[in-house]
């Protein structure tokens, strides 16, 4: 297993362990994506690590992490670890395709990939270079601009393992895919997964992203998934996030939509220590749909960091946004909303909301919605609010017999429940909606157990006696 320890000047570090290691980590490449990681590396060298000199990181610093030494590995994890005995991560009655990623790379004890009855080829994204490298080419960094951020091509230089998963024009898959991210190690790690997923016109996927830590070591994740969905094709994703408070967690994902297709994206952010969010979607088709919401919640010193970007490049097409977060104690946060409508982009419909709740003094968030508007045929609105709990409302519910502290809670609850109802999976909007509740009450902290897990599933009880509403 190749390892390096990486540490003080972590960009040097990186930058050496390519030109050392370039011939093994391009190995599977075709023609055209040697050319990518090369122009890659390059575009990191030029940019390095952002740092809060640049507008969109002004609100959250890496300059803690990127001081740490970490392992990083070249090679698959090959540890002997039985999953199931260490883990358990699953939503009841909820029947899907289970996938895990270990410490970056993809984890399965029988084939690295494999193709289902209906057609659908699900697996690893190294595998997939040696098994299908016409159609890895075909989309592999085709979508994701990595020119203005450093991140984004240092994962684009390294990217060597990751999901993969193909659904061939027409099928609907009937199970939810859920995808586990395990960090389990003693040692500190910096791990650079990269997913692609492709849907074929008229595919249909519903998938289930969870982000955890089992080890409570520091790690920085910089992780990119690309999305291509086809005409008429539709996509319902969630994303997970409970990780421990040394974690860095970076995100990107970028989804590519053409003619009349459908995406639904629920981000739901539980704990972390640093986490950052980076959601993009080009609509280059006539009539595509996409709908984006996340609910963050942070309490103590957590810090959570969400960027939307959305291209309306073509006319007739409707995006939708709702963000809402509450942050409580010390916790600070930061909502960077971006849509463009270019010029021949007519008939274009595009609204952005970002509420949040700050539940004490000592917390802080940033907010700042962004409308960018060539096309003069176009219904665009965008909105952000930052407050306290409505006092009006807590001396109604207290009027009632409520005491203030649950009073309080049932205000939150009511607040995030509008993102939570947008969850179209029954049994895990059930689970989702009791997980809110217990992280509202001070019950759901980042432990040994994935949070989906069922072993003591215990119903919440608010202790408020409706009937007096």
């Amino acid at each position: 297993m190749d390892k390096m320890v990486l540490n003080g000047g972590l960009g040097q570090k990186m930058l050496q362990l390519f030109a050392e290691h370039r011939q093994q980590i391009g190995m599977l490449d075709s023609p055209r994506i040697h050319s990518l990681r090369e122009d890659a590396i390059q575009r990191f060298e030029a940019l390095g690590f952002p740092d809060q000199a640049n507008e969109k990181w002004k609100s959250t610093s890496l300059a803690k992490p990127l001081m740490l030494e970490y392992m990083h590995f070249l090679e698959p994890f090959e540890e002997a670890v039985d999953l199931e005995k260490i883990f358990r991560c699953e939503v009841p009655d909820l029947d899907s395709y289970v996938v895990t990623q270990y410490n970056g790379w993809y984890h399965s004890r029988n084939a690295a990939i494999s193709t289902l009855e209906n057609g659908m080829i699900i697996g690893s994204l190294r595998a997939a270079m040696q098994a299908y490298p016409d159609l890895v080419d075909r989309h592999f960094g085709k979508y994701l601009d990595y020119q203005q951020d450093g991140l984004k091509a240092l994962n684009t230089a390294f990217a060597l393992d990751g999901l993969f998963i193909y659904v061939p024009k027409g099928v609907r898959v009937e199970k939810p895919v859920q995808i586990v991210n395990i960090i389990n190690i003693k040692e500190n790690i910096f791990v650079q997964p990269r997913n692609l997923i492709i849907l074929e016109p008229g595919a249909e996927l519903t998938l289930i992203h969870c982000d955890h830590s089992l080890k409570h070591k520091d790690s920085l994740i910089n992780s990119v998934s690309e999305f291509y969905i086809g005409d008429g094709a539709s996509l319902d994703h969630y994303k997970i996030q409970n990780k421990d408070s040394s974690s860095t967690l970076i995100t990107t994902t970028h989804f590519h939509q053409e003619k009349e297709s459908k995406l639904s994206s629920n981000i739901l952010v539980l704990n972390g220590g640093v986490i950052r969010n980076n959601a993009s979607v080009r609509l280059a088709g006539p009539y595509a749909d996409a709908d984006l919401s996340g609910i963050y919640l942070m309490d103590k010193e957590q810090h959570v960091d969400t960027h939307v970007y959305v291209d309306h490049a073509v006319p007739h097409c409707t995006s939708n946004e709702l963000f809402k977060g509450i942050l409580d104690d010390q916790a600070s946060g930061a909502f960077y909303g971006h849509i463009l409508v270019r010029k021949d982009a007519q008939q274009t419909l595009a609204y952005q909301n970002n509420r949040n709740l700050l539940l004490t003094d000592k917390a802080r968030i940033h907010t700042k919605p962004h409308l960018e508007i060539y096309a003069d045929d176009v219904k665009c609105s965008h909105g952000a609010t930052v407050g306290q709990l409505d006092p009006m409302a807590m001396f109604y519910l207290q009027s009632r017999g409520i005491d203030p502290h649950n009073a309080r809670m049932l205000l939150m609850y009511a607040f995030a429940a509008e993102v939570i109802n947008k969850i179209k999976v029954p049994a895990l909007r059930e689970r989702i909606d009791e997980m809110v509740s217990k992280r509202l009450r001070g019950e759901l902290s980042i432990c040994d157990q994935c949070i989906l897990d069922c072993s003591q599933r215990r119903p919440v009880i608010f202790d408020i006696d409706l009937s007096t509403l």
